[in-house]
């Protein structure tokens, strides 16, 4: 079991810029792993900071969020008619174009999918890669997203657009580690949110956000492993 630390540990109760400040410092302390894996497909994933907002739900339902001035994340869930992984829960991304960066492959897709369009200099930093089953190498990157009001999510890749409190990454709950798929391999990963949960790959970029940006603490990410329903 992996201890958890008291949901204090939270710094900032605010969204302002002592809070940005100081996961600025965090990620650029941050010695990063990156993933060479020949013949992989490179995608670029967000953790948008927005204000947490009030009446956001995990139900698929989401109501309108007022902006607060607490912090959260960005989540998505996924359109039902993707060929892919649809209705999972996911953060805004996708694959990297020829000729983009994966800062610039990001921001465009937090533009296309959420409507939130914002500059490169809103990059925070870089959390470490994560090589997927289905054969991806995914960089995510923390992004300083403002208030994140005026989200519009994309019908034909977004079903709904959440955001989680800093707060609830650090439940005493989370994170979840189930017996590995394999005897000898490594455990499956999932992050409880409401009264569900999400599972690796993106469950393994909130709990690394988490630990690096939220706790100050190093911790890797990149060996655990993800449900079978994700391998696809």
């Amino acid at each position: 079991m992996i201890p958890v630390p008291a949901p204090q540990a939270v710094p900032g109760p605010r969204r302002d810029d002592a809070l940005r400040q100081l996961l600025q410092a965090r990620l650029d302390a941050f010695e990063r792993h990156a993933i060479t894996l020949p013949g992989a497909r490179h995608a670029a994933v967000v953790l948008a900071v927005v204000d947490e907002g009030h009446g956001a739900d995990f139900d698929g339902m989401p109501r309108h969020a007022i902006p607060s001035d607490r912090p959260a994340l960005l989540l998505t869930r996924r359109a039902e008619s993707l060929r892919a992984h649809a209705g999972q829960w996911a953060l805004p991304g996708g694959r990297i174009d020829e000729g983009e960066s994966a800062g610039q492959a990001a921001l465009r897709e937090l533009g296309e999918e959420v409507g939130l369009w914002l500059p490169e200099s809103a990059l925070l930093g870089r959390l470490d890669d994560f090589a997927t089953r289905s054969g991806y190498v995914i960089t995510p990157l923390v992004v300083w997203a403002g208030a994140g009001s005026g989200l519009q999510a994309n019908p034909a890749e977004v079903h709904s657009v959440h955001r989680i409190a800093f707060a609830e990454l650090l439940r005493a709950d989370a994170p979840i580690l189930e017996p590995p798929h394999e005897v000898g391999g490594a455990p499956v990963l999932k992050m409880p949110v409401g009264d569900r949960w999400i599972a690796a790959p993106t469950a393994a970029f909130l709990y690394q956000f988490r630990e690096v940006c939220l706790l100050d603490l190093s911790t890797r990410v990149v060996h655990f492993d993800q449900p079978r329903f994700a391998w696809r």
